[in-house]
């Protein structure tokens, strides 16, 4: 479930791509992306393996077909022992039940794995089958770049290993030196060109994922103060009062109203009341959210809402006031109001106990009606509003107004 994002992509995060590093430095977005990436690649990455899983089996019949001599058992040892039951498990780990937790994990320790077995299947060839047999060896290597849903770093990791793997066997005079050093050289060109290809795919991949991002971003925030919007708060809150209903958690809901607005856009003028209602909306932010699916919204010109998921009537008091007295230390001048020569704000709370009544639309009014009270009361505080007992509802109970 997707809750307000309290840090979207911005222009840091385009700076990083500017700068042709594919990590984001938001440790968060990063594992957005990743996750992202590797739902997108998995039908793909199950259609590979299959690829790979018949050019295995079609190398074993060239092989026995055309690479004709007594050095064809050990290959066949690697190949059947190795490289197809590799293939398999990674097949088996596209699954949607095993696949985002234990695909990745496992390509990058069969990946080099599977590519080893390429270099041992050169070894037990013959001077006249090695270049044939190490030609496979760029197979495995764009297979890498391209083909199982490996990053840019992961991929050159695995086509490393590889070229040491290869060089390891060159040195130990496993391979003619000749030969060595024409393949090694294909080797290490082809991972210049699958590399910058690999590379130039993931940024482009990153880029649109931080498009999509600010997209959305802008489809579900408000552009002034940076909140959800109304439209997206009431979408988010009927699935998180569901959540609150299965774990029988308490929800707070709140409702904040700047006080005195109008008269303070006509006495500064309305860019002003801009930066004002961006400061205020900032410092409610800060000082309400305690908990990941805590939301806060812009519900309509200066009004605020919040809910408060697993929030008590305590912990929704507290909320409130910490609010009202975050907004006052902004110590933003207000001339025209009549409650204080600073701008303030009034609040109305209320609780919905665990097991209660978790209606988004019956919380939203009760915490309407609280914040009446409260201006009734004289502004710059908060007031409480919990249903009477026999179901009604009443506003009295416990209604409180900050101190002044």
């Amino acid at each position: 479930m997707r809750t307000e994002q309290q840090h979207s992509p911005q222009a840091a995060q385009r700076a990083d791509n500017r700068r042709l590093r594919l990590r984001f430095t938001d440790a968060d977005l990063e594992h957005q992306f990743l996750l992202s990436y590797r739902a997108v690649a998995r039908p793909w990455v199950r259609m590979s393996l299959a690829v790979a899983l018949t050019t295995t089996l079609g190398f074993a019949v060239i092989d026995h077909w055309i690479l004709v001599g007594p050095r064809l058992a050990r290959p066949d040892i690697v190949r059947f022992g190795l490289q197809l039951p590799l293939v398999l498990i990674m097949m088996v780990l596209t699954t949607p039940r095993l696949y985002l937790r234990w695909y990745q994990p496992a390509i990058q320790t069969a990946a080099p794995l599977f590519g080893i077995g390429t270099v041992l299947m050169a070894v037990e060839a013959t001077p006249a089958q090695t270049a044939l047999v190490a030609a496979r060896l760029l197979l495995v290597a764009f297979f890498y770049f391209f083909m199982l849903g490996l990053t840019f770093r992961a991929a050159l990791r695995c086509n490393l290993l590889l070229i040491a793997a290869y060089s390891a066997a060159a040195l130990l005079g496993a391979i003619a030196a000749p030969v060595a050093i024409y393949s090694l050289w294909v080797l290490l060109c082809a991972n210049f060109i699958g590399g910058a290809g690999c590379y130039a795919l993931e940024y482009a991949n990153r880029v649109a994922f931080l498009e999509r991002q600010r997209l959305a971003d802008v489809a579900t925030h408000d552009g002034l103060t940076g909140l959800l919007n109304r439209a997206a708060l009431e979408e988010q809150a009927q699935s998180l009062w569901r959540q609150a209903h299965t774990d029988r958690l308490p929800v707070s809901v709140m409702l904040i109203d700047i006080d005195h607005f109008k008269a303070y856009n006509d006495r500064y003028g309305h860019q002003a009341g801009d930066r004002c209602l961006q400061q205020v909306a900032a410092a409610i932010r800060a000082a309400v959210t305690r908990r990941p699916l805590d939301v806060v919204a812009r519900y309509g010109g200066e009004e605020i809402a919040a809910i408060l998921i697993g929030g008590d009537h305590a912990e929704a008091a507290s909320a409130a006031e910490r609010a009202r007295q975050a907004v006052a230390d902004l110590g933003i001048a207000h001339s025209a109001s009549s409650t204080r020569p600073y701008v303030t704000v009034s609040i109305g709370v209320t609780t919905v106990l665990a097991g209660g009544d978790y209606s988004h639309e019956a919380a939203v009014h009760r915490a309407d009606l609280a914040l009446y009270a409260s201006k009734e009361r004289g502004r710059d505080g908060w007031s409480f509003h919990e249903p009477a007992v026999g179901g009604s509802a009443s506003v009295g109970g416990e209604l409180r107004k900050a101190a002044s």
